[in-house]
């Protein structure tokens, strides 16, 4: 546990899907369904060990572990006709607290930045519809790096657009492999799970677990 006087966060950095909004729940729900019509039952229970991955590692992961062959760009054009479908009709929920940690973000002077495994396209429309784009004042997307979570390249860069080093950065994500990438960058790794809970290898990592952002903002006002 870091002391009181070295708690001095000056950024904070945050995934997006399964923390800002509940858009994990969708994915596995197109996953399930578009696997199915290919052949593969309960194919979005692989959601719980793909979260936090970027496109590219998810196919290293489908193809190791479905098949070598696995029909990666048909199986994705699929499930994003899907996931659009669903999110025109049913709408996607923010998560409890998202927008009042950014707008508190804001008012106390934290620079914010996105550190999300999400292609561009995907996540500015999806903080432009529900009015969240502008809080940031750096941004950084899955098909921007190499190297996707669990590496660290997102998280450093994303510190980079800021200007504030990582050590004086709080990460917040839902997943183990982003909590995974921020302690790498050399983080605060803030986790608020979401699907997966975490196991006692990766709250070793995590500076502060919270149960909602509500309880983040919270941790914020304590330190």
């Amino acid at each position: 546990m870091v002391k009181e006087k070295e708690q001095t966060i000056q950024g904070l950095v945050f995934d997006m899907d399964g923390l800002l909004f509940d858009s994990e729940r969708i994915i596995q729900k197109s996953w399930n369904e578009i696997g199915r019509q290919m052949g593969y039952e309960n194919f979005g229970n692989h959601i719980y060990n793909t979260i936090g991955l970027n496109a590219v590692r998810r196919e290293q992961y489908f193809k190791e572990h479905v098949s070598p062959d696995f029909p990666m760009e048909e199986f994705t054009e699929k499930t994003r006709i899907l996931y659009r479908r669903i999110m025109e009709e049913e709408g996607v929920e923010k998560k409890p607290g998202a927008e009042e940690i950014l707008k508190y973000a804001k008012e106390k002077g934290y620079r914010v930045a996105l550190a999300t495994s999400s292609r561009q396209n995907h996540a500015q429309m999806l903080l432009k519809k529900y009015g969240l784009f502008d809080y940031f004042d750096g941004t950084v997307y899955g098909d921007m790096v190499s190297a996707g979570k669990p590496d660290p390249e997102i998280y450093l860069r994303a510190c980079e657009k800021i200007h504030i080093e990582p050590r004086y950065t709080a990460a917040l994500e839902d997943a183990p492999a982003g909590i995974q990438a921020a302690a790498a960058a050399g983080m605060r790794p803030i986790m608020v799970p979401d699907l997966v809970q975490p196991d006692q290898k990766i709250l070793n990592m995590v500076w502060h677990k919270c149960d909602t952002l509500y309880d983040v903002i919270k941790l914020l006002e304590r330190l």
